[in-house]
């Protein structure tokens, strides 16, 4: 699998202040860029600036990220009450806090109605009883199941329920004392095909005329996450993703829009992060085998889990392939297969993608595996195999 020239994720400077910035520190880690998360926040509320912005926590939760998006004005979607405690750590009020998981403990909502909460989904009937139960007239909103067609990380089956479920649940939710405030959905992630968002906001529609004949007027519509991140694969700008978002709204509710929330995760921090790694191993398996197996420092269980199936496919560079012209030299260059470094066999990253990366490449040398800012350090396993979890460094620059 061929790279893209560096330059369209990577300014060459930017790459060379990584190099300076991480040479005498132990890899593998990850380097968040601040300013590129400030570039890539405002540039989604520029683009969609009638939605409110609720950050989804889980997708990097460093405090100094966290704090950056805080100050620029953003809210955020917590998943757990850990979170929660995180936010309100760093001075966050939980007014500004939005319980979106559907999958919740009672004493969990308990604690979160305590400490201010009171947006909380929901797509069962039993979560919405221990919503009503332990954070009475709180605002619910519910999610729509979608199947997560287009997108490279599906959320499809486990969360959301069919409409006739909804329905009742919106129903239910006012004889219990809740506020039913609204819908949610999430297309899945790294959606590349945006017409999903057309489908589930015309869905939204059809419930909004449904329930205002059952007396039950909706406000709100919460159309989550999925805007992407630059890997290998195309994928449009957020400003294209935006543009249609807005039109599919448009075509269903004309002018007078719900309260729009958006939820983002990977398009704000994806493209801000770099993980340094180390080339551990390289081998063959047989003398007739073409394929070189590179083994890293960091693998599925170091925070790459989500080359699962090889779902994501990560940029990944030698600081001999990221020079401008080398790439594009067939002869410097031979295929790989990729592998991290634990004893389970499931920790191989690119094996039917095979990366084409420097021939003369070194055990000791160094690589960098670019869009990695996203769902990587919080996927990072404790103490598998002894190993900490994935070191992360926050710059300027």
């Amino acid at each position: 699998m061929e790279n893209k020239n560096i330059l369209r994720y990577l300014d060459p400077g930017d790459f060379e202040k990584i190099k300076e910035f991480s040479k005498d520190k132990e890899t593998p880690m990850l380097v968040i860029n601040l300013n590129k998360i400030e570039k890539k926040f405002d540039e989604l509320k520029k683009h969609l600036s009638y939605a409110k912005i609720y950050y989804a926590v889980k997708a990097n939760p460093n405090n100094d990220v966290i704090k950056v998006l805080a100050d620029r004005g953003s809210n955020f979607d917590i998943a757990t009450v850990f979170e929660l405690n995180q936010l309100l750590e760093l001075g966050i009020s939980a007014d500004r806090m939005s319980y979106g998981n559907t999958i919740k403990k009672e004493k969990d909502i308990a604690y979160a109605y305590e400490k201010g909460v009171r947006l909380f989904a929901t797509d069962s009937e039993s979560d919405l009883s221990k919503i009503a139960r332990q954070a009475p007239n709180s605002k619910v909103f519910f999610r729509i199941l979608c199947d997560g067609s287009g997108a490279d990380w599906p959320l499809s089956r486990k969360f959301g329920a069919h409409l006739d479920v909804i329905f009742n649940l919106a129903i239910k939710a006012k004889k219990m004392g809740l506020e039913p405030y609204g819908l949610s959905f999430h297309v899945g992630s790294q959606q590349r095909d945006i017409g999903q968002w057309d489908n589930a906001i015309a869905q939204c529609k059809y419930m909004f005329d449904s329930l205002s004949e059952a007396d039950i007027d909706l406000k709100m519509i919460n159309i989550g996450g999925g805007f992407p991140s630059d890997y290998l694969q195309p994928s449009n700008s957020i400003e294209v993703y935006a543009k249609e978002v807005t039109r599919f709204l448009a075509e269903d509710f004309g002018d007078n829009f719900p309260e729009i929330i958006v939820e983002p995760g990977r398009s704000i921090t994806g493209d801000a992060g770099v993980i340094v790694t180390e080339a551990v191993l390289i081998s063959q398996k047989s003398i007739a085998n073409h394929y070189s197996w590179l083994y890293l420092d960091i693998g599925k269980f170091g925070g790459l889990i989500e080359t699962l199936d090889e779902a994501i496919k990560y940029p990944i560079y030698t600081e001999s392939s990221a020079v401008l012209g080398f790439e594009e030299n067939e002869d410097n260059l031979k295929e790989y297969i990729i592998a991290g470094p634990t004893c389970d066999s499931m920790d191989i990253l690119y094996e039917d993608n095979k990366y084409k990366l420097d021939k003369d490449l070194k055990e000791g040398d160094r690589i960098y595996i670019l869009t990695t800012g996203a769902y990587t350090s919080s996927y990072s396993a404790i103490c598998f195999n002894g190993i900490p979890p994935l070191k992360t460094y926050t710059v300027r620059f």
